[in-house]
């Protein structure tokens, strides 16, 4: 496979899953905001609106191109401004010009679910961020990730080209799981981590990762910060835990190595390390030293991990 068909179909599940991961978040800040205006972050500065900003990896430009952070102007950023290389509107035109370059390397159902999102998304623009049509838009998008997920999933040969798909969704699902739990630190392991407004950051936590359920599944008991934690971080039970995730980012790239007549290098010996670090990982240890400084670095060695990707299989 030409190293520029494998970067498109990579991209354009990053791009994909990055859009259906903004629509979640956005639909929990909607939540949380809704509580009241009183429901502010842990430590008593940052809102809603700022945590789904960071989460999202969209603060520094945010903060170029706006003055207070506030709803509406963080919506509008995360929904549909262009200025904003990773908003919904232009993660999805971004997937779709991924896919639109490698179309012969794609089903017709794949094909037909970016199409269709491409074109519905520039119907849904002008009134998506309206406060009464703004909730239905975000299940919409939500609904679209999952249709091109589960389109890729049925009808795509497993060879070369759903390898690199599926890397690019499960890569971006564990930078999403990461930082969210990075956003949400002091409610986790802060000074701030008890009482009512922690509790309930703790249940929007999970369900921006569909996760509320699965917890009482899994723990039968009231919601505990160092259980949110374990879920999100080590059971591998959970399909957006991070060990789940690059477990499965593991095996794709063995996969992608054996067929590319063992090609292997950094990635391989990366995701090996991330792995081995989750997989011996201990909670209790990972808050007593410091939930935020491990969940930094555990965003750093995603990022390398990717650019060494890149390097490897995407550069020409």
């Amino acid at each position: 496979m030409l190293s520029r068909t494998a970067e498109s179909l990579y991209w354009m599940g990053r791009y994909t899953e990055r859009a259906g991961n903004l629509a979640r978040g956005m639909q929990v800040a909607l939540r949380m905001a809704g509580l009241g205006e009183s429901l502010v972050a842990v430590d008593g500065q940052e809102d809603e609106w700022q945590s789904l900003l960071v989460a999202a990896g969209a603060e520094p430009g945010f903060r170029e191109h706006h003055g207070e952070v506030g709803g509406e102007a963080v919506i509008r950023w995360l929904a549909l401004d262009p200025k904003n290389p990773s908003s919904i509107a232009n993660c999805i035109e971004a997937a779709r010009g991924n896919g639109r370059a490698v179309r012969t390397a794609l089903t017709v159902d794949m094909w037909e679910a970016l199409n269709d999102t491409w074109r519905e998304m520039r119907l849904l623009a002008p009134t998506a961020t309206e406060p009464d049509r703004l909730p239905g838009f975000l299940d919409w998008v939500r609904a679209r990730a999952h249709l091109f997920n589960g389109a890729a999933a049925d009808t795509m040969l497993r060879d070369e080209g759903w390898l690199f798909v599926h890397l690019g969704v499960m890569l971006e699902r564990a930078d999403n799981t990461a930082r969210l739990l990075d956003s949400k630190h002091l409610a986790l392991a802060g000074p701030g981590s008890e009482g009512a407004v922690a509790y309930a950051q703790w249940q929007a936590l999970l369900r921006s990762v569909s996760a509320l359920r699965s917890f009482q599944w899994l723990y039968h008991t009231r919601l505990r910060p160092d259980l949110v934690a374990e879920l999100l971080v080590m059971r591998q039970e959970l399909p957006r835990s991070l060990i789940s995730c690059h477990g499965r980012v593991q095996r794709v790239l063995e996969g992608i190595a054996q067929a590319t007549g063992g090609r292997r290098g950094d990635p391989q010996r990366i995701a090996a390390e991330i792995q081995d670090r989750l997989a011996k990982g201990r909670m209790p240890d990972i808050l007593a030293a410091g939930l935020h400084d491990w969940l930094t670095a555990q965003i750093d060695r995603n990022i390398e991990l990717g650019h060494a990707i890149h390097g490897l299989y995407l550069t020409s």
